[in-house]
């Protein structure tokens, strides 16, 4: 399964550990160019990095990303950026956020509208103009959209959420500081934390992995793990560290390697429901598990093995009730059923085609039949 030859893509900087957000602010300020400063509804959480940034002479427009991206968000955004003639969009929020602000940086410059550059939905057509340089600072542990070069945007019209991607859209700076996501809600904290071990065990299995993916995503899959235990039970600075990291390792894997059918699932999910990607990822992960070891060739089950001794090690049961017991611990933290977010019966069948077209099924171990897709969705409603 291991890729022999592969390309690395990652951002040039990276700034990791507590307090390395405050450190950022004096980096931004050397820039000396306008900021575009894209967060989320909870201000009140990043005031002080605005200040901050003011206090240091910057020149700051903010902008509110308060849903998941869709289209019309990213036209205004960019509009915005024009017009305070932005030279650096500097993102700090949770993954919804990240990937607004790399949707505007690259559209911003561009000539023609957001549907142009869209992959599946879209024209797909490149970027032409160079992106305003991206300065990305997660405030949860999920997505490790600070480690990619893609932005996941919801198209309403169509029902899906798709990538504008290019590699130019990799944050020129990605600042992973744990203290960021002190006291996130439980909620949240399930949600994005499921998505984070989701992308450090599909890159795992991924036919794309390689000897560096390997590396994060073997340490990282327990420790994540057991760092969303914990805080399942308590606030616990540790835990909170461990998580950043499984979520930066995450998002330095499926950069590298892909994803798989969660993932392939969850963009058409996303446009017809109303949960979080984590929570869709995280319910869909233990039935996606056991389709794709039920028909994987037995030359791929050893890594199926590893990832079921991990869960089991951290969840303390037997190897063999590791994937039960991992749905049996999602369903008692309180994440909710595909159907309590809105999936409806008569939609399983189109969402199992649709995902077929999705990029993150060409990292899945094996291909998927669209009766599969929608057993595994029947099992996860």
């Amino acid at each position: 399964m291991k890729a022999s030859v592969f390309k690395l893509g990652l951002s040039p900087q990276i700034a990791w550990g507590r307090g390395s957000a405050r450190s950022a602010v004096d980096q931004i300020a050397q820039m000396e160019l306008p900021v575009m400063l894209v967060h989320g509804f909870g201000y009140s959480r990043i005031e002080w990095f605005y200040e901050a940034l003011v206090a240091q002479g910057c020149d700051v427009s903010c902008f509110v990303c308060a849903h998941e991206p869709d289209i019309d968000l990213i036209e205004k955004g960019a509009q915005q950026a024009r017009e305070a003639s932005a030279g650096v969009v500097v993102a700090i929020g949770g993954g919804s956020v990240i990937d607004c602000a790399k949707a505007i940086a690259g559209l911003a410059p561009a000539a023609g509208p957001l549907i142009s550059y869209l992959e599946v939905v879209g024209g797909g057509q490149p970027l032409v103009n160079q992106p305003l340089p991206l300065i990305a600072l997660p405030t949860t542990a999920g997505t490790g959209a600070e480690a990619t070069a893609n932005a996941v945007i919801a198209v309403p019209q169509a029902k899906r959420k798709v990538s504008l991607r290019d590699k130019r859209l990799l944050p020129k700076l990605a600042v992973v500081d744990p203290s960021l996501t002190d006291g996130c809600p439980r909620a949240v904290t399930l949600a994005s934390g499921l998505d984070a071990v989701t992308q450090v065990i599909e890159p795992y299995l991924s036919c794309r992995a390689n000897r560096f993916t390997d590396a994060l995503c073997r340490s990282a899959i327990p420790l994540g793990l057991a760092a969303l235990q914990r805080l399942m039970v308590e606030e616990d600075q540790n835990a909170r560290d461990d998580m950043a990291w499984c979520s930066f390792a995450g998002g330095v894997a499926l950069a590298n390697a892909g994803l798989g059918a969660v993932h392939g699932l969850a963009g058409p999910l996303g446009g017809v429901m109303t949960g979080p990607h984590g929570a869709i990822a995280g319910r869909l992960l233990p039935a996606v598990l056991r389709e794709n070891r039920a028909v994987a060739p037995l030359a791929m089950h050893e890594r199926f093995e590893e990832v079921d001794q991990w869960i089991a090690q951290v969840l303390t049961v037997p190897v063999d009730q590791a994937i039960d017991s991992l749905e049996y611990w999602v369903d008692q933290w309180g994440l909710p059923r595909l159907g309590q977010m809105g999936l409806a019966e008569q939609d399983i069948e189109a969402i199992a085609s649709a995902a077929q077209s999705a990029s993150s099924m060409r990292g899945n171990p094996v291909q998927l039949t669209d009766a599969q897709l929608v057993d595994i969705l029947r099992r996860s409603i």
